[in-house]
């Protein structure tokens, strides 16, 4: 029963990210709507079951809690992702959790600190990672891209090349994220049962992917071309890959809007909306914060009702 809250959490995961992942192509009519969501949701399953077991182990070890504290960290992590997503903001999934097991264990004094002080680094520099990877692909990309002159070959290998790499982004997204998602229950269900329920809740989150967020990526932040919005996906999902080599999820969402940053600024583009970045850099602050505050006061509820 308690793997409910991970299940409902993952399914708010896959519909959250999958749109990050896919959004400037889908606004960009480059793909359609439905036709990535069940790529996404194939993709992101693979590279849950294939990849994930890295950052199981990761936030398996991050806190030593109990069902009941775990159960509680997931609730209020999903009730963040909840309701961020709601209001089409691209949210992390890895601050939730990661805010919310701070939350429960306040008291307790039982965290893991250093590899805290390395999620808390990721977070820095994932979306640094997305800027840097994406802007040097474009240079690398555009001149040979350019090459090409028949328009007809050009829009045969955006739209190839955006269903690999989307692709590509689904399995990154399902092999860091799904640590996210039941890695708080590795140690009672085992990794293997972990990473296998946390994909199957994510990928029926993609089948339902969030179509405010992906207009939050895709049109609000920065204007791209048919080709710096494959560029960006790209520099994402290299982005959250290395990360997922060694076992650290992080957000999706910092990684694709670095990305968009770093593929407009390489194609002479300007932030059409810095209000945008503005709120979208307070959530990354506020969405532990918040995850924190509301797994403490769940539990302070439940204590009260139980005893």
């Amino acid at each position: 029963m308690y793997l409910l809250s991970s299940i409902i959490f993952g399914i708010l995961l896959g519909s959250n990210d999958s749109a990050n992942i896919f959004g400037p192509s889908v606004e960009m009519g480059i793909l359609k709507y439905r036709k990535v969501t069940i790529i996404a949701a194939i993709f992101t399953f693979l590279g849950a079951i294939i990849g994930g077991e890295n950052g199981i182990r990761t936030i398996s070890t991050f806190s030593n809690i109990d069902i009941y504290s775990a159960t509680i960290s997931v609730i209020s992590a999903a009730i963040t992702m909840f309701i961020l997503s709601k209001i089409g903001i691209p949210s992390s999934s890895s601050q939730s959790i990661v805010g919310a097991i701070i939350g429960i264990n306040l008291l307790t004094n039982n965290l893991n600190t250093k590899l805290l002080l390395k999620l808390f680094l990721a977070w820095i520099f994932t979306p640094i990672g997305g800027i840097i990877f994406t802007y040097l692909l474009y240079k690398t990309l555009s001149p040979l891209f350019n090459k090409i002159k028949s328009i007809q070959t050009r829009e045969k290998i955006i739209i190839l090349s955006t269903l690999i790499i989307g692709s590509y982004g689904a399995y990154s997204l399902g092999a860091n994220n799904v640590a996210n998602i039941t890695g708080v229950f590795a140690n009672n269900i085992g990794i293997k049962n972990a990473t296998f329920i946390g994909g199957i809740s994510m990928a029926i989150g993609a089948l339902l992917s969030n179509k405010k967020v992906m207009y939050t990526i895709s049109k609000k932040i920065m204007e791209l071309d048919y080709f710096s919005s494959a560029v960006s996906s790209l520099g994402q999902a290299i982005t959250v890959w290395i990360y997922s080599l060694v076992g650290i999820p992080v957000s999706v969402s910092q990684a694709i809007v670095g990305a968009v940053i770093g593929a407009g600024y390489a194609k002479g583009s300007k932030i059409t909306n810095k209000k945008v970045i503005i709120q979208i850099f307070l959530t990354w602050i506020l969405t532990p914060t918040f995850s924190a505050f509301i797994s403490i006061i769940l539990n302070y509820l439940l204590k009260i009702s139980i005893f």
